[in-house]
């Protein structure tokens, strides 16, 4: 049932003149209306009458307050009459049932008097015309692919959220073909679509922007140190380490392949770190370096009548004494054949010991040890050579002055090894006067070259 009211508005204006008590009133009504001078109020215009063909399609005009309606041929209008006294106009148009307003003191309607509704409605238990919901009967036509929704008098098939109609079928919006709704990607679906996001992104809560996913902080996948990154993420390694072909995990670095000199003897690879070590008798020095431990210092083993001797990379104990028949010892390692001795007069008058340490592989020409005489007689000729233990020929004897002399090293030596050389000097004089001193050189090659 359709009920409008228009009202129709009424403006006075009036002008009091102070020479006259002339009164004039100007009027003017709203849409719809016009003045009626004799009644001096607005009355209704009926546009049915002055307008042509105001409905079309076959629809028929129904003037109304302040307006009018186009409505099917066969609709039915209800007005109370005393609203139709005020319209006027619709008094003679064709099915127009008048309600007459209730009367408290008039007996109820007869319930079973039948009134005739329009297409679309229904008499009530009350006697009125009231819509039918053809969705909720089931009376509706639509297809199972679309949505009834109830109108006054009528029905309408929609399709569902998602989909549009086409001709009289239901068709997907393809909603990813629409402006962009989705910060990086759009994946249509049937009635709906929904956003997803690139590699190291994720949905924010409104589901369709794109935020970055710190993977540093949510499960860390790196191995030691992780960097966050727009979209990504980054591995680095600790000291020591390196990043391995899945940039992931960290393989230990190995320090002793990258480079031979690292270590001066023997480099020790160590989960993110080496060490160096050295030989027995021997200690580190600065990290790399092999330093000779003076066993002599620290753990001398050495009998009583022994002297301790450190070379490099070991020790070894010689005899106080080391004089030999018929040599006798007169001071420390010095050891004179007597005059008296008649064994003495083919022999060297006196033999020093002397003991001396070099590395293995030493770098030659090299001069390794001074001999030189502690006495000098007046017009004496002295002259050095090497009277044993240069079978190979690894030694040199220069002489430097009248009375020195240099132990050269010509050849190479690998240890650990011993070499015991006689160095000897002669001294002869004008007066066919000659002698013979004898310096004993036990030269000790070290096992390494440091």
């Amino acid at each position: 049932m359709l009920t409008a009211v228009f009202l129709a508005a009424l403006i006075l204006i009036t002008v009091h003149s102070q020479e006259t008590e002339e009164t004039i009133t100007y009027t003017q009504c709203t849409d719809g209306y016009e003045w009626d001078p004799v009644r001096q109020r607005c009355k209704d215009i009926d546009e049915c009458e002055i307008v042509p063909d105001a409905c079309k399609g076959g629809m028929k005009c129904v003037n109304h307050y302040g307006g009018y309606l186009c409505l099917p041929r066969t609709a039915q209008i209800i007005v109370n009459e005393r609203e139709e006294a005020a319209a006027e106009s619709t008094s003679g148009r064709n099915n127009v049932i008048r309600r007459t307003p209730a009367d408290p003191h008039r007996a109820p309607p007869n319930p079973t008097h039948q009134i005739q509704c329009a297409s679309g409605y229904e008499q009530s238990d009350h006697n009125v015309c009231q819509d039918i919901d053809e969705c909720a009967t089931g009376t509706h036509n639509c297809r199972a692919d679309q949505v009834c929704v109830n109108l006054r008098g009528s029905f309408s098939c929609q399709c569902p959220p998602g989909y549009q109609k086409r001709g009289d079928q239901c068709v997907d919006i393809d909603e990813c073909t629409l402006p962009p709704y989705c910060h990086h990607r759009c994946v249509n679906t049937p009635g709906s679509y929904y956003c997803q996001c690139n590699a190291g992104f994720q949905l924010a809560s409104n589901n369709h922007t794109c935020v970055d996913i710190n993977e540093c902080d949510a499960n860390n996948p790196c191995a030691q140190q992780c960097y966050n990154i727009l979209g990504s993420f980054i591995c680095q390694c600790n000291p020591g380490f390196e990043l391995s072909s899945d940039r992931i995990n960290c393989d230990d670095t190995d320090e002793c392949r990258t480079s031979s000199y690292i270590c001066q003897y023997q480099c020790v690879n160590e989960p993110g770190k080496f060490s160096c070590v050295c030989p027995e008798g021997y200690q580190v020095v600065g990290g790399r370096t092999c330093q000779d431990i003076n066993e002599c210092e620290t753990t001398n083993e050495c009998r009583e009548d022994e002297i301790c001797w450190n070379y490099h990379g070991g020790f070894r104990c010689y005899p106080r004494n080391p004089c030999q028949e018929p040599y006798v010892l007169t001071s420390e390692n010095r050891c004179v054949c007597p005059v008296s001795n008649a064994i003495c007069r083919e022999l060297p008058y006196s033999v020093v010991y002397k003991y001396m340490s070099i590395r293995s592989d030493r770098t030659v020409p090299s001069d390794i040890f001074q001999i030189q005489a502690t006495t000098i007689y007046p017009n004496t000729i002295n002259t050095f050579r090497i009277k044993s233990g240069n079978e190979n020929g690894e030694f040199y004897l220069r002489q430097t002055s009248a009375v020195s002399a240099m132990l050269v090293l010509v050849k190479s030596l690998s240890g650990p090894r011993e070499h015991i050389v006689d160095l000897e000097m002669l001294t002869v004089n004008s007066l066919n006067y000659r002698t013979s001193s004898v310096l004993r050189l036990t030269i000790i090659v070290g096992p390494y070259a440091f």
